[in-house]
């Protein structure tokens, strides 16, 4: 062959990657996709309005609900904050069982269709317990009380399966092995967290507003509308995505390397992993119906955790891995410290939403003669925050560094890096809040404070999830294997809801720590009665020996390296020979 041959043939694969798309992806007729009719920019758009719309939901319930657990249901402020702390759990936590379903059984679509269903009919019956006449809490307040908490947490189910496939769903429409697409899915995780943010102030201004001038049951009526509708767009983009078949449980492949690393423990190790186990793409066996099966990336391997290497020795029994589904078991392991050292993170969180609403609650909030903010409506200072930390990132600093770094780079700072700045904004917050605090408590009219005094801490958490929550979101995304996405936002999502669930253990703790012998402790019936400073200060010092247990485990992990495309099944057997691909864009 003739080497003008040979470079046409380079250039008639260039065109052919160009023109399909080549990531196990199909398009709605069960088809490769084309590249210029589907996925990108053109389908993320409908998946991010959807979420606009979910968000906006979420946050109109979520940011009054510590100020109707008391003022409408009349609970005191510990049984309010620990309710509204375990719905949020319950709601942060639900999406590892629907990430699951959507990777191994649903899809990522169906599981969004299914689930924003289930979300409408929670906002349906928080509407009812409004507007119908015997269930107004003024008549009924205990039947009133169990269809409230009824509709709340069938909203978390919906929330459930509807924040890790969506989430995912929308990551799915950019093609990873395409540089083009591969650099757009960096900037789609920012562009995604400004909509949601966009939601959220809405939802905290326009909802709000809504729930105090026309009553909660009008707001819930408009939830659920400005849902319904959103339904109706993610719909419409339907010829344009990129969808992923589900093949079972991501489970699988991790517990059969568990059971064959176990079985096969007295193994000697070679000391080539030329010698282990590796899957021939080339020649994967077809499905049923004549389709071929789903390819998968092949990942290189590495020298953590080599007792699970084990599992994928060849001793001519029935319980063998693949070197890919050992890295794949491998790279889950690894996940567990991150997500221990971030869970300080989510209990900070935790307190945006439940404290410092409260906190505004009892502030001047006059702006003019006529006019004051509602209390839930500060929550807007968080948005904000994110949005401009967001978009300061994308634009200004991630571009920076990268042209610092050489044109090479893909990214600017790591992954890990990022999660590990927006912390130290989340500990700085809680210090500000404790001072904060400490002189409304000090002052000799709390009540006269400004409400304006809060803008440092609500910001500066912003900023904070700005970092290290659009940081979780793409980490858990692009480190978990494959074909468990969905369950990896999940993973990301339950950093929060378990940070929440802390959160509520730390108060109750704290509480029983502080009071007796006639003393209140930290939390009293009111903020008046209580020293939330002080609990402030805690969750600051927690943080702050938290980031340096979180900086060791960081700078010791690795990331995901995949076999390079255009490594060969039969180059793939020599691990050192071939080239190896950084998912995340980070140094090792």
């Amino acid at each position: 062959m003739s080497f003008k041959q040979g470079l046409s043939g380079v250039q008639a694969a260039a065109e052919e990657q160009e023109k399909w798309v080549d990531d196990s992806s199909v398009d709605h007729r069960g088809r490769p996709p084309l590249r210029s009719a589907t996925g990108s920019w053109k389908a993320a758009f409908f998946i991010i309005l959807i979420e606009f719309s979910e968000r906006l939901s979420y946050f109109g319930i979520a940011t009054s609900l510590m100020l109707y657990l008391t003022k409408v249901l009349q609970q005191d402020m510990k049984t309010a904050a620990e309710n509204a702390n375990y719905w949020m759990s319950v709601t942060t936590l639900m999406p590892l069982l629907g990430g699951f379903l959507a990777d191994a059984y649903l899809g990522r679509f169906s599981t969004v269709l299914f689930s924003t269903l289930i979300y409408l009919m929670g906002l349906a019956i928080l509407a009812v317990s409004q507007l119908a006449p015997a269930l107004k809490p003024t008549v009924s307040l205990r039947r009133h009380e169990t269809l409230f908490f009824v509709g709340i947490y069938l909203v978390s189910v919906g929330t459930g399966g509807h924040k890790p496939a969506l989430e995912s769903f929308g990551a799915d429409q950019f093609d990873g092995g395409h540089p083009g697409e591969r650099r757009q899915k960096m900037s789609y995780f920012n562009w995604w967290n400004c909509a949601l943010c966009s939601g959220v102030l809405l939802g905290v201004t326009a909802v709000v507003y809504v729930q105090e001038r026309l009553g909660w049951g009008a707001a819930d009526l408009l939830l659920a509308a400005v849902m319904a509708g959103s339904l109706v767009v993610y719909l419409a983009g339907y010829r344009t995505y990129r969808f992923r078949v589900p093949d079972g449980s991501p489970l699988s492949p991790l517990l059969r390397v568990a059971v064959a690393a176990f079985l096969k423990r007295r193994l000697r190790l070679p000391n080539d992993a030329a010698e282990l186990h590796h899957e021939d793409l080339g020649a994967l066996p077809p499905q049923e119906g004549g389709s071929k099966k789903k390819k998968k990336r092949m990942l290189c391997h590495t020298e953590q955790f080599r007792f699970l290497d084990k599992a994928a020795v060849v001793d001519g029994g029935k319980w063998l891995a693949t070197v890919t589904e050992v890295e794949e078991t491998k790279l889950v392991l690894a996940m567990v410290p991150i997500w221990l050292t971030t869970l300080a993170f989510g209990v900070t969180a935790a307190q945006v939403s439940t404290f410092f609403i409260k906190q505004g609650s009892v502030m001047d909030r006059r702006l003019g003669p006529s006019f004051e903010i509602p209390p839930a409506s500060v929550f807007a200072l968080a948005a904000v925050g994110m949005i401009l930390a967001v978009a300061a990132y994308d634009k200004l600093l991630e571009p920076y560094v990268r042209r610092a770094k050489g044109a090479a780079a893909e990214r600017g700072i790591s992954i890990l890096q990022r999660i590990g700045v927006g912390m130290g904004f989340g500990i700085l917050a809680m210090a500000v809040a404790a001072a904060v605090e400490r002189r409304r408590l000090r002052s000799p009219s709390p009540a006269s404070m400004s409400v304006f005094w809060l803008v440092p801490q609500f910001v500066l958490m912003g900023v904070g999830d700005g970092f290290a929550l659009v940081g979780l979101q793409e980490y858990f995304y692009e480190q978990v294997p494959d074909n468990m996405r969905s369950l990896g936002i999940g993973l990301y999502l339950s950093v929060i809801g378990a940070g929440s669930f802390l959160s509520g253990v730390i108060i109750a703790a704290a509480d029983r720590a502080t009071s007796g012998g006639g003393s209140e402790g930290w939390f009293g019936k009111d903020l008046a009665h209580s020293r939330l400073d002080l609990f402030y200060w805690l969750l600051a010092v927690i943080g702050a020996i938290n980031l340096g247990f979180y900086v060791l485990v960081a700078t010791r992990y690795s990331y995901k390296q995949t076999v390079a495309k255009a490594a060969t099944a039969s180059s793939a057997r020599v691990g050192h020979d071939i080239e190896c691909a950084n998912v995340a864009g980070d140094t090792a």
